[in-house]
């Protein structure tokens, strides 16, 4: 018996595995680009309808240098209820971070004194800065830096970030310290949701105080006009790069233009520490992909509120044996200029017949959208009809469904076999009385 329960459980766990294996995840689009691309992970996703357009390596572990600091400020902003909150420098803090080979951007300056959340929010992400990412963290840790790391790979797991794990809040190099493309367009959306995050991550430059001569400034130069050059794209609104020999060149941007919205998050392009200058591939792949999407892909409708999709079979009815299913909502999606309508095809996710009573707009089932028989959306299906129930079918039914159960079955056999044993009991009892009585007569 426990063989075969080992085994079952080896079976379920086989199919199991072959279902996800052979399963192709919904929204995983990736339409036909013609963009020069430098990154070995690359993602992009229309922020209207959170469509990915286009993911190449999107789930591959990758080191995502001072991108952490993207949860960082996640991790701060959730801390603080006032972000007026005067923070004191400490000379110990600076003396970490030099200490553990990071930077100091200008957070230094102010040992002694104090600077608000919000000043050091700004030094955090323009300048891309470990010192205040170091004094953040030694604040709400009281002191622990490991108290804010568990926070952060809290709020990682909290997000379904599988595949993140955080060592540091500044994003130095650790093998134990990783993330993917998608884990980060995760972290990043929660983090456009909190306080002054999208303005922070579109300030080219930020003075902490109003007698201070040099301000801090963004190392994001597609979001800078003055000191941006050809890196510069007007219509970029953020949010962070970063740079390591290990991590590569790394950026998560997002831009704006004509109604639409996109974030693109490239890691680990070429970057060789060696050399006085390297180019700013992930600037470049960004601002390429934006063009890309902002040229090539438009909202569409192909399936309305008002399109039959299906017919359902329907149990227990009066006078039909199916309903028209349509969709819930129009189905708004993100698809190239001038597709083909019979790219687009619609499958329900199930086709088992339903029960009445059903009343128009409840949802029978969802079905899979495919472009070009790729999976990227799903929608609920809904009945277009009020269909009423038949009590002479459904007590039918019932009585047949009773009748022909695999409990009711065991219960009627269980029955029979003891009836068989009440039987043969008797009949063996009976016989000893009757050989008794006999035996009783003779003495």
């Amino acid at each position: 018996m426990k063989h075969m329960i080992r085994w079952l459980c080896i079976m379920f766990a086989l199919i199991v595995l072959f279902t996800c294996a052979f399963s192709a995840p919904v929204g995983a689009l990736s339409f036909e680009c013609d963009v020069e691309q430098y990154s070995d992970s690359l993602l992009m996703i229309n922020l209207d309808t959170d469509m990915e357009v286009y993911a190449k390596e999107a789930d591959t572990k990758r080191y995502p240098s001072s991108l952490t600091k993207i949860m960082t400020y996640i991790v701060a902003a959730e801390y603080f209820d006032d972000f007026d909150t005067k923070i004191p420098i400490k000379q110990t803090c600076i003396d970490s971070v030099l200490e553990q080979g990071l930077s100091c951007t200008g957070v230094d300056w102010y040992v002694g004194d104090s600077l608000t959340v919000e000043n050091l929010l700004y030094a955090l992400m323009l300048p891309t800065g470990d010192d205040a990412a170091m004094v953040l963290a030694d604040h709400i840790g009281e002191g622990n830096i490991q108290t804010f790391v568990d926070k952060m790979n809290k709020k990682a797991e909290e997000l379904g970030c599988s595949d993140t794990h955080f060592t540091n809040p500044f994003g130095a190099h650790d093998e134990n310290h990783y993330t993917t493309a998608r884990d980060l367009f995760k972290i990043t959306k929660y983090a456009m949701g909190q306080p002054l995050f999208s303005k922070i991550c579109n300030t080219s430059t930020y003075y902490a105080k109003e007698n201070d001569d040099v301000p801090f400034i963004t190392s994001n130069w597609l979001i800078d006009p003055a000191r941006g050059g050809d890196y510069y794209y007007v219509y970029a609104t953020g949010v962070k790069n970063a740079t390591s020999p290990q991590a590569g060149r790394c950026l998560v941007s997002t831009a704006v233009y004509d109604g639409y919205s996109y974030m693109c998050i490239a890691l680990h392009a070429p970057y060789d520490e060696k050399k006085e200058e390297n180019e700013q591939y992930c600037m470049i792949e960004a601002a390429n992909m934006f063009r890309w999407a902002f040229l090539n892909l438009s909202f569409v409708t192909p399936v309305t509120k008002d399109t039959p999709v299906c017919e359902q079979k329907i149990d227990h009815a009066w006078d039909t044996k199916s309903i028209l299913l349509v969709p819930q909502t129009d189905c708004n999606v993100i698809l190239p200029q001038g597709y083909s309508e019979g790219d687009v095809k619609i499958t329900p996710d199930s086709t088992d017949p339903v029960s009445a009573p059903i009343k128009k707009g409840d949802i029978i089932t969802t079905a899979t959208v495919y472009y070009k028989n790729e999976p990227f959306t799903q929608i609920n299906l809904v009945s277009n009809d009020d269909v009423g129930v038949s009590p002479i079918l459904y007590t039918t039914d019932a009585i047949r469904g009773v009748l022909t159960s695999p409990w009711f079955l065991i219960a009627v056999g269980l029955v029979v076999i003891l009836f068989i044993i009440y039987v043969s009991v008797s009949s063996s009892y009976a016989k000893k009385r009757k050989r008794d009585h006999k035996k009783t007569k003779i003495k």
